[in-house]
C-alpha cells in the first residue's frame, strides 16, 4: 500500500496538466496515457524504451495517417455513391491534404503539448499535421476503431467536410499552373534561391517567370512551400484567363 501511494505521490503536476489537456481535446478520457505521451514526443529527445526503440511520434504519425485515410474513404463512399475511384481518391487527398491537417493542429493547438529540444518557434506548419496524425493513431491503440473514427468525425468530417466546396478545393497551385502552362504551350521556369536574410531559420526564395516575365515572388522555410505560394499568387493573377480557357 506504501508503495503505491509512493507512485501515486511521484506524479508531477505536469504529468496531471498533460492528462488533463489530452481529455479536452479528445472529449473522453484517456485509458493509456503513455500512448499520448509518445505522440508528443520529438525525435530530439533521444528517448528509447528497454528494448532499445526510440520514443517519438513518428510511428504514430504513420498509423494516424492510415486512419484517416480509412475513416474519410469510408465517409465518402457513403456519401457519394455515384463517385468514381478517381473522384473518391481526389476528394480524400483534398480533406486529408498537409494544409488541412497542419490547420487542424494549429486549431488544437497540438505543439504546446510537446516535448522537445528544440524550440518550438524553429518549426515548420508541418508540425501541426505530424502532431494530429500521431494523435490519431494513438487514440487508435488506446480506444480502438470505433473512438478513432469519432474523433475524426468530430474534429474533421462534421466541422470541415462539405463535398460540394471540396469539389472546387485547389490541392496544389503549382500543379494545376504547370498543367495549364504545358496545355497553352507557356514556357514557366521556378528560380529558386536561398534567402535566410536576417532569420534563424533557413529560407528560400522562388522567382516564378511565364514566358520569361516574373509573374510572381514568394519567399517560404522550403522550396515547396516557396514554389507552392509563389503558384497561387501566380494562379490569381491568370485566374480569369485559365477560366476562360479551360
Amino acid at each position: 500500500m506504501k508503495h503505491i501511494r509512493n507512485i501515486l505521490n511521484s506524479r508531477s503536476k505536469t504529468d496531471g496538466n498533460f492528462f488533463v489537456s489530452i481529455h479536452n481535446i479528445l472529449g473522453f478520457k484517456p485509458k493509456n496515457i503513455a500512448y499520448y505521451k509518445k505522440a508528443f514526443t520529438h525525435r530530439s529527445m533521444n528517448i528509447k524504451d528497454a528494448e532499445g526503440h526510440p520514443i517519438n511520434y513518428e510511428r504514430l504519425e504513420f498509423l494516424g495517417d492510415a486512419m484517416l485515410g480509412s475513416v474519410i474513404a469510408s465517409h465518402l463512399y457513403s456519401e457519394v455513391p455515384s463517385g468514381d475511384e478517381g473522384y473518391l481518391t481526389k476528394m480524400r487527398s483534398k480533406i486529408v491534404s498537409r494544409e488541412h491537417l497542419n490547420e487542424l493542429g494549429k486549431d488544437l493547438h497540438l505543439i504546446d503539448l510537446v516535448e522537445s529540444k528544440i524550440p518550438k518557434g524553429h518549426f515548420g506548419d508541418n508540425i501541426y499535421g505530424n502532431l494530429f496524425e500521431a494523435l490519431v493513431g494513438a487514440i487508435f491503440l488506446d480506444r480502438g476503431y470505433k473512438y478513432c473514427e469519432k474523433f475524426i468525425y468530430k474534429k474533421v468530417i462534421i466541422p470541415y467536410v462539405d463535398i460540394s466546396q471540396l469539389e472546387g478545393k485547389v490541392i496544389s497551385y503549382k500543379s494545376l499552373l504547370i498543367e495549364w502552362c504545358q496545355k497553352e504551350k507557356k514556357v514557366f521556369d521556378y528560380n529558386v534561391y536561398e534567402d535566410t536574410g536576417n532569420d534563424d531559420i533557413r529560407h528560400f526564395a522562388v522567382k516564378l517567370a511565364i514566358d520569361n516575365k516574373v509573374v510572381a515572388k514568394a519567399r517560404a522555410t522550403s522550396k515547396k512551400k516557396a514554389e507552392e505560394k509563389a503558384s497561387k499568387r501566380a494562379f490569381f493573377v491568370f485566374q480569369k484567363q485559365m477560366s476562360k480557357e479551360s
